[in-house]
């Protein structure tokens, strides 16, 4: 059992939040009761996950995706205060974190995902949140894998005979960090999205594009963290996927 505050205080230290301008706040958004002991985490803060988290009995809620995005509504009404009402009414913590869990070299994202797949040497390129490393297979064989591993079929662009050995990615909405695939001139660039002028920009650059989902690509860094914190903090933690296939 911790205290909701220290809690806190410790993710700030460990997830380097301090080095991070984010489009929205990270830590504890929403409080609720002082001491916890029983930690879910999900993807986001959405009204399926709050309610299985009551269901839980969940003293706190960690997530990827929170409330109070830039250039969102400020007013907290509809969906954002169903949501919010009910973790007040339950005493629930909401707790978030965006760039800083992408990030982070042991339980972030980018990281969690290589090591999923079966990437060696992954390290970041520089101070962006693209990472790069190696494979050794072609572009058909490694989607089969991704879809084995994520659970849904990725989007591919790209001849499937071409053979992949040096990849970059970035999890999530990050499409437009192609740009920093294409400056470490690696075979496959692999994200969670794609919009419109990706797959021509990939064919001109003699690059594959992988799309494997925002939510499948973004589900193993807050896993990782709470499964971290239950241990350093003896807290009971689950984690519950709800289904989203974008």
């Amino acid at each position: 059992m911790i205290n909701n505050k220290i809690l806190a205080e410790y993710c700030h230290k460990y997830l380097d939040v301090s080095n991070f301008s984010d489009y929205c706040p990270n830590g504890l958004q929403i409080e609720g009761k002082d001491e916890i002991n029983n930690i879910i985490s999900g993807v986001s803060s959405n009204q399926d996950l709050i309610d299985k988290a009551i269901d839980e009995n969940a003293d706190a809620i960690f997530v990827h995706h929170g409330f109070f995005w830039k250039n969102e509504e400020l007013t907290i009404t509809g969906i954002k205060k169903n949501r919010i009402k009910k973790l007040l009414t339950n005493n629930i913590n909401l707790y978030a974190y965006h760039l800083p869990l992408d990030a982070h070299t042991l339980i972030g994202n980018n990281i969690q995902l290589a090591l999923s797949l079966d990437i060696k040497n992954p390290v970041p390129i520089g101070k962006t949140l693209v990472w790069q490393g190696e494979i050794d297979t072609t572009l058909e064989i490694f989607a089969k894998k991704i879809q084995q591993k994520l659970k849904q079929k990725p989007l591919v662009f790209g001849d499937k005979t071409k053979h992949i050995k040096k990849i970059s990615w970035c999890t999530g909405g990050a499409q437009d960090y192609i740009k920093y695939a294409i400056k470490e001139n690696v075979d496959c660039f692999l994200t969670g999205e794609v919009s419109e002028p990706i797959p021509a920009i990939a064919k001109e650059n003699n690059i594959a594009f992988i799309s494997a989902g925002h939510h499948a690509t973004e589900r193993y860094g807050v896993q990782s963290l709470c499964q971290h914190l239950s241990e350093k903090f003896n807290l009971s933690h689950k984690f519950i996927d709800i289904d989203n296939i974008v």
